[in-house]
């Protein structure tokens, strides 16, 4: 029998979500028959399209939300095209189980009248919401109330969870309260058959004999003001030869490239929008050192940040301030920067870098040995799998426990 699989994604279109590709592809290779159902945008403004044997329906977004009221707006509209495309799956194609992915956490409410006709629902956490929350805002009032409750809900709904890391297996089992056999760890490590670094571009350098590269969303807890506080830092002292680039787009670009003209970094800081694959490997190649200045709070320390894994499976050395996972995951492929004297002992670290470069060479090559022996999305297959065939064992269980005993045919 063919095991069928919906996976709900809402923050991001497909193939565009990295990771959710990467889940949907290898379920793919694994037999099932995938699913996926995602917002539209990013480039992918198709209805409905069959990708390398993946259905893919994409449903009408709003703008991304900016703020509470913002965020309720989006994440109501998005759940009620979900609901709708998940019936007119259900009807068209089945699906013995459904894979919500965080943020938002309200999935499960998806998921729920399924489960009444024996469906699984596997929670698949990518952010840890009560911290994203706290970490935008600063409040634990109303808002961040409900994200506890939506966590703690869809932990119950969920008959699996699959956590990015250890820390975010910790919380299924302690806030959760989920039975350590139904929480598998996979992790969110780069495809080497494509995320693989190409020749240096000097252009890139804009002139400058060194260039810093980062790569990630434009938001309040990624820390890019920081990151500015650092440019300008190292202006003030008089270093006009180093570049920094900045790849990615989110809600927070246009006020970041307004600090770029405030604070007179045009000729220092450059930030591209979002852009293609083949661009972002070739600034991140060209790169002598490689950041990732998100803020010092605890979403950023229990999180891993797929950044961090790209950096390594390029052989960039890495400049991050010190946290948990971020350290789990780089090791001697970083240096760690003080939560306290932030703009300085970043500055810091950066130079120490740039005036060693066999330093930089082995804390690189130190990197890309992790990932290649690690931490590369392959390592993480087994552990997809293993979440799926636990699903489809309880499934297959419920049904067994439906059949008549043998005495009373």
């Amino acid at each position: 029998m063919t095991k069928k699989v919906l996976i709900i994604v809402e923050n991001l279109p497909v193939p565009f979500d990295s990771r959710v590709w990467k889940e949907a592809t290898s379920l793919r290779d694994n037999g099932y028959d995938v699913t996926v159902v995602c917002p539209r945008g990013k480039g992918y403004t198709k209805n409905y399209e069959e990708l390398e044997g993946i259905r893919v329906y994409r449903h009408p977004a709003p703008s991304e939300g900016d703020g509470p009221v913002g965020y309720v707006w989006e994440y109501a509209c998005a759940l009620f095209w979900e609901a709708l495309y998940a019936a007119w799956i259900y009807c068209r194609h089945g699906f013995d189980v459904l894979q919500g992915c965080n943020p938002p956490d309200d999935i499960f409410l998806v998921a729920l009248p399924f489960k009444l006709l024996g469906v699984k629902y596997i929670f698949d956490h990518h952010d840890a919401n009560p911290e994203l929350y706290f970490s935008k805002y600063g409040r634990r009032g109303f808002f961040y109330r409900t994200q506890v409750w939506l966590e703690r809900m869809t932990y119950r709904c969920a008959d699996v969870v699959i956590a990015t890391n250890d820390s975010y297996k910790r919380l299924a089992l302690t806030r959760g309260e989920k039975a350590p056999e139904d929480v598998f760890v996979v992790r969110n490590g780069p495809d080497l058959d494509i995320f693989k670094a190409v020749a240096p571009n000097p252009s890139l350098k804009h002139g400058k004999p060194y260039l810093v590269g980062y790569v990630g969303n434009m938001s309040i807890q990624e820390g890019l003001e920081i990151l500015l506080d650092v440019a300008l830092y190292l202006k003030n002292q008089g270093r006009d030869d180093i570049h920094f680039t900045c790849v990615g787009g989110g809600p927070g670009l246009a006020g970041l490239r307004k600090m770029v003209e405030e604070n007179d970094l045009k000729g220092t800081v450059n930030f591209t929008g979002r852009i293609s694959d083949e661009q972002l490997l070739e600034i991140l190649s060209t790169a002598d050192v490689c950041v990732n200045p998100d803020k010092p709070c605890e979403m950023n320390d229990i999180s891993t940040m797929i950044k961090i894994m790209e950096y390594m499976a390029l052989g960039k050395p890495i400049v991050q301030f010190d946290s948990t996972e971020g350290r789990l995951s780089a090791q001697e492929s970083s240096l760690y920067s003080s939560r306290d004297n932030r703009v300085q002992d970043f500055v810091a670290n950066i130079l120490w870098l740039l005036d060693n470069p066999d330093k930089r060479k082995r804390m690189g090559e130190f990197g890309r040995r992790r990932i290649e022996t690690e931490l590369a999305w392959q390592y993480s297959v087994p552990n997809l799998l293993a979440a799926y065939e636990r699903a489809f064992a309880d499934k297959t269980r419920g049904r067994e426990s439906l059949r008549p005993s043998a005495h009373r045919r």
